[in-house]
Parts: C-alpha cells; structure tokens; sequence
C-alpha cells in the first residue's frame, strides 16, 4: 500500500517510550517520519503523565514538564494528560498509579473512523487487540519504539521501526558529523554475515522519505543504505552466532577505508530486542 495521502494518526505513549530507550525521543522528528510515503498527518496525540503533588513541591520539575508539553504543542500534537493517584494499602503503604493504556486506546479506535493509517509509539503488549481491531477496520498499522517491546506486538503489527533506526529520531551523542556522512556515527542491524571469512553487512535508514518494504539497497528508491564491516570491529563478547539478526540493534561510525568506500568501525550493540 503507498503512502500518498493517507491520513494519518500518530499516538505516542511518552512514558513507556521515555523509561523504554527514548527518552530524549524528537517529536518533531517524529512527525516527519510519520508523513513518509506522502503520508498526511491529521492528529498528533501525546499521553503524558503529570504528578501534580510533586509539581507542587518541586518547581523545576513543575517548570521543566510544563516546558516540555508547551513543546510538544509547538509541534502539533494534542497533550492528553493523566494525573498520578496515590493509594494507601491495608499496612499503610502508599503506592502511585498512573496508566494512560486505556485513554490511549479508545482515542484511537474512536478516530481511526477518519484514519488510514495508525503510527503507535510504544512496547506495551496490551495493544494487541487494539491493533487488530484497527486492521478490522481497514487501517494499516505501524509501530515505532526502543526496547522493552512486546514481540506479540510487533508480530501483529503491518510494520515495525525500531526508533533507534530512525536518522535523528534520538540523537547519536558525540556524532562529530550528521547522520549518514563519512564520520557520522549512525544506528542499524546486521542482515548479513559471513564467520568463515570473519565480515558481514550492516543496513541503516538514510531517508525519512518512504519505501521501508524496499530494502535492498541496490534499488535506487531503497531509504537504505548498506555498509561492509569487519569481524575485529564488533564488540570482543558479542556472540557472533546470533549474527545476522534484526534483533542486535547496533551504533556504529560511517568511516571511509583506503578504497574511498564506506566501511562501519568501532560498533557497539545499543540494545537487543
């Protein structure tokens, strides 16, 4: 199915996506991303958790979260807020509860109605039959997320991004160069590799612009692109039998060798899956 002009919904659980890998997520990032294939963005919705008695003895955390949904704002997206309750059990124990699961999923079967397409930011498990529900209704379905993440969920979905993938969607600290260019340290997975002769492939989105399902790089439309590695660049305790594998989740720097091509050194594994 393309992507040009289908409305599109983005629905982001910002606590699970912050304490699951992406804190410091861009959303405006984000919402770039959802508009690839020629996609329309038409709702844009943040659920936020918000503790109002700590905002009330803490200024900065009351400043700085306010701050943050302002910004949040900026960029379009609705801020749907849930307040943190505290309980006291029956030995005088006070616990917090704040879940935005449910708020979350009826909003988005309810106006998936005007929808073509869900983008769904976060790893709960829960979602399973919402997502279903939602291909029922003829909406396709994306999910975008770190760690943490249900494996159900991401069989169940039309397509999964990890968000790490994602050129810019959490920033590389101390990349000396932007995301793709010689020098660049940039986030992919290993789709190939060969032990007896000690080298493989790693693959990385270069593009926000579309075509995910085209990913053989040697298609001039992929978002693509693949680099060569060595086995002595990799991390001496990963264990190379796992390899390849999309589960690996790996940071590493676009250098140039002798020849003047691309080649990935000093790689770390981010997370696995």
């Amino acid at each position: 199915m393309g992507g040009h002009g289908l409305h599109t919904g983005v629905y982001v659980d910002v606590a699970n996506i912050a304490m699951n890998g992406g804190f410091g997520m861009r959303f405006d990032v984000l919402r770039q991303f959802a508009a690839h294939d020629g996609a329309e963005v038409v709702r844009l919705n943040a659920y936020v958790v918000f503790d109002q008695e700590r905002a009330n003895r803490d200024s900065q955390y009351n400043l700085g979260t306010n701050n943050f949904y302002s910004t949040l704002r900026d960029y379009g997206y609705k801020v749907i807020t849930k307040y943190v309750k505290r309980y006291k059990d029956d030995e005088g124990n006070v616990f917090s509860k704040a879940n935005t699961d449910l708020e979350m999923a009826v909003d988005v079967l309810l106006q998936s109605e005007k929808l073509d397409k869900i983008i769904l930011c976060t790893g709960d498990g829960d979602f399973i039959q919402v997502v279903r529900a939602l291909q029922n209704k003829g909406c396709s379905v994306e999910l975008v997320a770190f760690e943490n993440i249900s494996r159900d969920l991401r069989k169940e979905v039309d397509v999964f991004v990890s968000g790490y993938i994602v050129p810019n969607l959490l920033p590389v600290k101390n990349s000396p160069k932007p995301w793709g260019e010689p020098g660049s340290r940039v986030r992919g997975y290993c789709y190939e590799f060969k032990p007896d002769r000690n080298y493989g492939f790693l693959r990385y989105l270069n593009s926000l612009e579309g075509n995910l399902w085209i990913t053989d790089t040697r298609h001039p439309r992929s978002p693509y692109q693949s680099v060569f590695f060595h086995e002595a660049n990799l991390e001496s305790a990963l264990d190379t039998s796992r390899l390849p594998s999309r589960d690996i989740i790996f940071e590493f720097e676009l250098a140039l060798s002798k020849k003047e091509e691309l080649e990935a050194r000093h790689i770390q594994v981010v997370c696995t899956l």
